[in-house]
């Protein structure tokens, strides 16, 4: 709608005969409470003319049209702007408290257009207010756009902030309405044509995003919410957090209620679990959760599960029954096929209560949140659920690519992997590598978070009962999509040498064991790039090589197709030499890896026995650490 037929009298009209609750009153001489009113006449065409041969200028379209309403306004006085002026009230600012000088860019800076747009405002700027809390509305002639609307900027001079800008006077009027509607929202008899259609909207809205239809909840969401009312919030905020899961949203006093308590309280509980919490740690997180209503032992309890890996989200029902399938494809790293269970089931997911839209719960679950990508996020909303009915939006694409080629690519944050070390094992299930080949009572631990795991396993002068020269790992484990079982480490912390031990055989006693070393590539001619693949089967080793550099050493039959000779080539950068290894692990033995468990999502743990055998008789061996002292 255009500033020419945008109608003031009726949107002024309709604000003032909103403005009539028992709270909006204002004290006369005598101490008389009487109603606030608002507006004024409007100023005639002939007192606009003179206000503009005055200022010399002609006053930008909405602003004339307002005036032509109502010669000045009573904005709220919860507002920053208490009043504005009429037609005879308005003038230039003129910058009379120097906010040129401090918003002008540095010389030789290289500023926006909106902060020279900012400093040039202040000498420009028409001031609007004849009443305020320390504020200006300042109208910038220099802020134009195409249908002649300058820029309304309201500077709070107790805030120190930016001034807030309104692209046109009107802009700013409409902001106004809804922050009048949004500060008597709680008022039980604060109820108007406005409030209905806005929680009409709010009821329409629910079920859109039920339906799958977001898009159309969303306007509808956002408009009631800057209008205040009740629901809009915790609505808003579920699609919000689909759209991006990784940004937490705000669910208020909905934590404690007993039927969302089980969705919103793990949410809660994983930003202060995840360091992004309460400044005043654990004790005020929980001092927050009980001032909103929840049991101190529950919100203790709840982050604790999450913080240790062992919450499970357990919805009842179909739903639920899914949620625990997908969980126990994710936590050994088919993080596509939990999600493809997922999706299948969604349409059976049922709310608890009226107030949820989405399943918030999953984003909780340590093993099956990190599955929410923003594209995930979007389907989710996309597909109708809850009984209710609509096109179910086109399958985003798997993120695991197949093989193992991605090893070569970045690994995560844009970093390439410095180094892995792997072993696959045919014939057992991830649940039996810890006892294959894992130190003497070693047992899986719940999911973690790999991008801390991988920092490094302790070193052995950190345990007790370690030998110096032992090199033990903290592996990740899980299942390729073949079916192999697999204990991962990357980066390792240590270099394969000469008294590398494969633990292939040890692994093998099943069926085929599998294992791969690269060691980081590094710049030194004299200390080159080592690549070791082995092989087992039933407890003997069938064949292996390590390729140091340009040496080889190599036993048993190799199939031509693993044969190093053949794969790694001289002129051949080491990149693409690891790239051939590993194309030819994946396609003559069916090795992979599941990128997307190991780069951004939580697997189970456990610690190996040493990869490095004891020093023979004769044999030393040395421990170097480095400490830095402050001086």
């Amino acid at each position: 709608m255009s500033s020419e037929s945008f109608n003031w009298h009726q949107f002024l009209g309709r604000w003032q005969e909103e403005w009539v609750t028992r709270s909006d009153t204002d004290e006369d001489e005598d101490g008389e409470q009487t109603l606030v009113r608002p507006a004024l006449p409007g100023a005639d065409e002939a007192a606009i003319a003179v206000a503009e041969e005055r200022l010399g200028r002609r006053l930008p379209p909405s602003y004339r049209g307002f005036l032509a309403a109502s010669d000045g306004w009573h904005v709220d006085q919860t507002a920053a702007i208490h009043r504005l002026g009429g037609a005879s009230d308005i003038d230039w600012f003129r910058d009379p408290y120097g906010m040129t000088s401090m918003d002008e860019p540095d010389p030789g800076a290289d500023p926006s257009e909106q902060e020279v747009l900012l400093a040039g405002m202040w000498r420009r700027a028409l001031r609007l207010e004849t009443d305020s809390d320390m504020s200006h509305a300042l109208l910038d002639p220099g802020d134009s756009d195409e249908d002649g609307e300058w820029a309304l900027y309201v500077y709070k001079g107790w805030s120190g902030e930016v001034p807030d800008r309104y692209p046109s006077f009107r802009a700013y009027m409409e902001a106004m309405y809804r922050g009048f509607h949004a500060d008597r929202a709680a008022q039980p008899d604060f109820v108007n044509a406005t409030t209905r259609t806005q929680d009409a909207h709010v009821d329409e809205a629910r079920l859109l995003a039920l339906r799958g239809r977001y898009e159309e909840a969303l306007p509808l969401l956002e408009e009631a919410f800057a209008f205040g009312r009740p629901r809009s919030a915790v609505l808003l905020n579920q699609l919000r957090q689909l759209l991006a899961p990784s940004r937490s949203q705000g669910y208020g006093h909905l934590v404690a209620d007993p039927l969302y308590l089980p969705e919103i309280l793990p949410l809660e509980a994983m930003e202060q679990a995840n360091g992004r919490g309460w400044s005043g740690g654990d004790e005020q997180w929980l001092r927050m959760m009980v001032a909103r209503g929840t049991a101190p032992e529950v919100a203790k309890a709840v982050l604790g599960a999450v913080r240790d890996g062992t919450h499970q989200y357990a919805p009842p029902g179909p739903w639920g029954r899914a949620v625990a399938d997908a969980r126990e494809e994710a936590r050994w790293g088919a993080t596509d096929a939990a999600w493809h269970v997922l999706r299948e089931a969604l349409p059976l997911w049922e709310p608890p209560g009226p107030l949820m839209v989405v399943p918030l719960g999953l984003l909780a679950d340590p093993v099956l949140g990190p599955l929410f990508t923003p594209e995930r996020g979007r389907e989710t909303l996309a597909t109708p659920r809850a009984g209710e009915t609509g096109p179910a939006p086109e399958p985003v694409p798997d993120l695991d690519p197949p093989g193992l080629a991605w090893l070569v690519e970045p690994f995560r944050y844009g970093q390439p992997l410095e180094g892995y070390r792997c072993v696959w094992v045919e014939g057992a299930g991830p649940a039996d590598l810890p006892a294959l080949i894992g130190e003497e009572g070693a047992e899986l631990s719940a999911p973690v978070d790999l991008a801390r795991s991988f920092r490094r396993a302790p070193q052995p002068h950190e345990r007790e009962g370690v030998e110096l020269w032992e090199d033990r790992a903290v592996v990740a484990v899980g299942r390729t999509a073949e079916g192999w079982a697999f204990a991962f480490d990357g980066p390792p912390h240590r270099h394969l040498h000469d008294r590398f031990l494969s633990p292939a055989a040890a692994a093998s006693s099943s069926g085929r064991a599998v294992v791969v070393w690269c060691d980081p590539r590094r710049p030194s001619p004299d200390d080159p790039a080592v690549f070791h693949v082995s092989v087992a089967e039933r407890g003997e080793e069938l064949y292996a090589f390590t390729m140091r550099g340009t040496e080889i050493r190599r036993s048993g039959a190799i199939p031509e197709a693993l044969d190093p000779a053949r794969l790694f080539r001289p002129k051949s950068t080491e990149l693409d030499n690891e790239l051939r290894v590993l194309e030819a692990l994946h396609t003559e033995l069916g090795l992979s890896l599941p990128r997307f468990a190991l780069t951004q999502g939580r697997l189970c743990t456990f610690t190996t026995r040493s990869w490095t055998r004891a020093p023979r008789a004769g044999e030393g061996f040395a421990y170097v650490s480095f400490v830095r002292h402050r001086s």
